[in-house]
């Protein structure tokens, strides 16, 4: 245990395949930090979800290991980060979940969403949210909830369910129930916030079929969320003073939002986001939303999303038989078999294993391994795979160049697969542009701990530049990028042949 008494923050950051507590002293500092794996279950095809027990369950106990280890009398706030989209039900009453948490890489709303679509309802409901329809989001998955269950609408329309994203669920649970809430960012994610009013939307709500009496009360991303009560290893008392979406919590850990500073988190999927001025929606493509609320102004972004990035690595690494290997090793061959070689021999990896998402918004795509030859070894295979990853955030990017508050000096970069140096320099090399690397791997929950920080100690967002962490940089060599603009055209190609409707440009 720490003895001396500083203003420690315990940040969760609750992802989709780890429950992780960071302890960070008042300058900020990891000072400890502990994690516990989370199941993804797959029981049919295009279903990903979770049991949100074992969400609960991991979350507590890794809070509790962090506060133990600084001392309860020494943490003055926890900050929550959370994995985004995911929507979880459960009963007023009990607190007992309707169903498994419904995953943001789940699909099994596909068909909902595209009767959406037939019926001519995405102008509407890209005008209102700011969001393309797509099961990605939160809202398909919360009706599906209500309808999984007996009389599941009349209950919800009584008062007698709770509907939200991860962030009201852990926030109900560390507070005995007494707190119902999710922040601005999140809220963002369901397809049912108006970007314009930060409120819910009616008309949202009724296309939904959503009543609003089960959905949390919407609040600044930074400012007092509720206390914890009742919870074995975490005292009561401790106030929550901030929730946030991981994705914008790294946004905000890179650089608090500066313009021009475009984020790309390299996880299990991806979220590229570009901090904006407006909530200007004309980017089919593209989702805006709102980045956060720093308890005195919205912050708007730009955003694509990615479901298969770390996760099209993983899946090769299983096809090929390299995911047999002990960790350490996994790494150090991920590292070097893609630098083995002097490229795919004309290899390319499409990883729509759920469907594609931004740019492209297929939900019936499916991934292909294009290219194959008789030379073709597992080092090419792999390499195809890290190199789908850059391919997918430079397509974004392409996308984002058509908003007009866009600009892009330097692309910051988080997560587990930035480890790669190799990843990394290709990526600068194919955009032409710095890559900036996070060398603290808990940035998300570094971010959200921030804005704690801003809600603690009230103040301009100059007071925090002395807390940020330090980056790598990984500069472009323009040779390269000018080369690798033929291998992208060629993705380009491979990615037309996992579509439903074949495009011929980002």
């Amino acid at each position: 245990m720490c003895t001396a008494k500083k203003g420690f923050i315990i940040a969760l950051d609750e992802g989709t395949t780890n429950a992780k507590a960071v302890a960070l002293d008042d300058r900020g500092n990891v000072v400890a930090k502990y994690s516990q794996p989370l199941a993804i279950q797959t029981p049919r095809e295009g279903w990903v979800e979770q049991s949100g027990e074992v969400l609960i369950e991991a979350s507590l106990d890794v809070i509790a290991r962090a506060i133990q280890h600084v001392g309860a009398d020494n943490v003055v706030a926890l900050a929550i980060s959370n994995q985004r989209e995911t929507a979880i039900g459960w009963y007023r009453d009990s607190g007992k979940p309707l169903n498994a948490a419904i995953t943001w890489q789940c699909t099994r709303s596909a068909a909902w969403c595209e009767a959406l679509r037939q019926d001519n309802q995405e102008p509407l409901i890209k005008a209102t949210t700011g969001l393309p329809i797509a099961p990605l989001f939160s809202a398909s998955k919360m009706r599906w909830l209500l309808e999984s269950i007996p009389d599941g609408a009349r209950l919800a329309e009584q008062g007698k369910i709770c509907l939200g994203t991860i962030d009201s669920w852990l926030l109900w649970n560390l507070t005995g129930g007494e707190a119902f809430s999710c922040d601005y960012s999140n809220a963002a994610r369901t397809q049912l916030l108006n970007l314009q009013t930060g409120q819910w939307d009616e008309a949202m709500l009724a296309l939904f079929a959503i009543p609003r009496v089960a959905l949390p009360e919407i609040k600044p991303s930074s400012g007092l969320f509720g206390h914890t009560r009742g919870l074995a290893g975490i005292p009561d008392g401790i106030p929550v003073m901030s929730m946030v979406g991981d994705s914008h919590a790294a946004l905000f850990g890179h650089a608090l939002g500066e313009l021009g500073c475009v984020k790309a988190t390299y996880g299990t999927g991806s979220s590229v986001m570009a901090p904006v001025k407006s909530a200007q929606c004309a980017i089919h493509a593209l989702a805006t939303t709102i980045a956060w609320h720093d308890g005195e102004r919205i912050v708007y972004g730009l955003e694509g999303n990615i479901p298969h990035t770390g996760d099209a690595v993983a899946w090769m690494a299983d096809s090929t038989g390299l995911s047999e290997l002990p960790d350490d090793e996994l790494a150090h061959e991920l590292n070097t078999l893609p630098a083995s070689v002097e490229s795919t021999l004309g290899v390319y990896f499409v990883p729509a294993l759920t469907g594609l998402g931004a740019p492209w918004w297929d939900d019936s795509a499916r991934g292909v391994i294009c290219g194959l030859s008789r030379g073709v070894k597992r080092a090419h295979l792999i390499r195809a795979a890290l190199e789908s990853i850059t391919y997918q955030i430079a397509d974004v990017v392409v996308a984002m160049q058509q908003h007009d508050d866009f600009s892009l000096t330097a692309l910051m970069v988080d997560g587990g697969p930035t480890k790669n140096d190799w990843l990394m320099q290709y990526q600068a090399d194919l955009l032409g542009c710095p890559v900036m690397r996070s060398d603290v791997p808990e940035l998300s929950a570094i971010g959200a701990a921030l804005l704690a920080r801003k809600a603690l100690h009230p103040g301009s967002l100059s007071d925090l530049k002395d807390l940020l962490t330090e980056h790598s940089t990984f500069q472009p060599d323009m040779a390269r990028h000018r080369r690798l603009q033929q291998r992208w055209q060629a993705w380009r190609h491979a990615v037309n042949r996992t579509l439903w409707k074949p495009a011929s440009s980002v």
